[in-house]
């Protein structure tokens, strides 16, 4: 059945995969962004006639209200990702990923649903053993994952919503991020030759980012039975310590050069393993591995320079 469906954030990382695909099956989809890295990531999307593009903060209130009015589903995926981008601009961070979330958590009827993106981040350093399910309590140690904590806690207070705690995420968008942990190994390997680890033995899961896509779909075609839950969402079989990441990168690329630091500490100290086995349970498994996506990279980094003031 078709849907009414709103993407904030829709031309970035995530969106410009999932978008195209909700397109494909059906739905009508309007996007909200504010193109802040002057991505054209949803170029090939203009030509459906079921695709609209807005170009907005999701800040400004009384413009974003009529969208989120008229929306059957909502799917925010705008936001300052990741730790460091939160910390170069904390006001940014506090205004868009926690602010305006809670103003539309605010302004949505409980009819409508929520289908949001949080992040296996919230865990921080898991508990003794390093292990995590939903019930797990939540150690966020970033301001990007106190922001995701906060306002899940809000999300699950509705009814027709649903938490999807992502694993990192991996592989080729048509709006890239070198930043991932996967994708800036793979990127060090093939440029640099060479990387340098810092508390190796910190572990981590992983999701590829065209699951990340499938698991929306799914869950929109399921919501009566999956609405009102957190699931955690990554590869059962790639909780890998950042040593493991890049040996299984090494086993692709194979004069990549792995040191450790035994005498420094990871600014990122986050360290967890998680379990996938409820979002499983529903029906729903990822079906790339974390092979294809280091495959993929290599393919798509002969054609990405990640500076353009580069004069190589």
């Amino acid at each position: 059945m078709q849907k009414n469906i709103l993407v904030t954030g829709g031309a970035g990382y995530i969106g410009s995969i999932l978008v195209p695909e909700l397109l494909e099956i059906g739905h009508k989809v309007t996007v909200i962004d504010n193109f802040m890295f002057g991505q054209s990531s949803l170029n090939q999307c203009c030509s459906h006639p079921n695709f609209k593009v807005v170009n907005c903060d999701i800040r400004h209130k009384q413009l974003i209200t009529t969208f989120y009015e008229s929306a059957e589903i909502v799917i925010p995926l705008a936001g300052y990702v990741g730790a460091p981008l939160c910390n170069k601009d904390m006001t940014g961070a506090q205004t868009v990923n926690h602010d305006a979330i809670l103003f539309m958590l605010e302004t949505l009827r409980e009819d409508q649903i929520v289908l949001m993106p949080t992040t296996n981040s919230a865990y921080g350093s898991g508990n003794k053993d390093n292990f995590c399910d939903e019930e797990s309590p939540l150690n966020p140690i970033s301001k990007y994952a106190l922001d995701k904590v906060a306002v899940e806690k809000k999300l699950m207070k509705r009814k027709n919503s649903i938490s999807f705690r992502l694993a990192t995420v991996f592989g080729m968008s048509p709006k890239m991020r070198i930043d991932l942990l996967v994708n800036d190994f793979v990127y060090r390997a093939i440029k640099d030759g060479f990387i340098v680890l810092y508390e190796s033995h910190f572990k981590r899961n992983y999701i590829h980012v065209q699951d990340v896509a499938s698991v929306f779909i799914h869950a929109i075609n399921n919501f009566e039975k999956m609405k009102g839950e957190i699931y955690n969402v990554g590869l059962s079989d790639a909780n890998l310590s950042k040593l493991e990441l890049c040996e299984r990168i090494k086993s692709h690329i194979h004069d990549f050069i792995i040191m450790e630091a035994s005498m420094a500490t990871d600014p990122d100290q986050r360290n967890y393993i998680v379990s996938n086995k409820k979002i499983e349970s529903i029906g729903w498994k990822p079906k790339k591995t974390l092979d294809n996506g280091i495959f993929e990279l290599m393919k798509g980094y002969k054609m990405l320079v990640n500076s353009k003031y580069g004069n190589i």
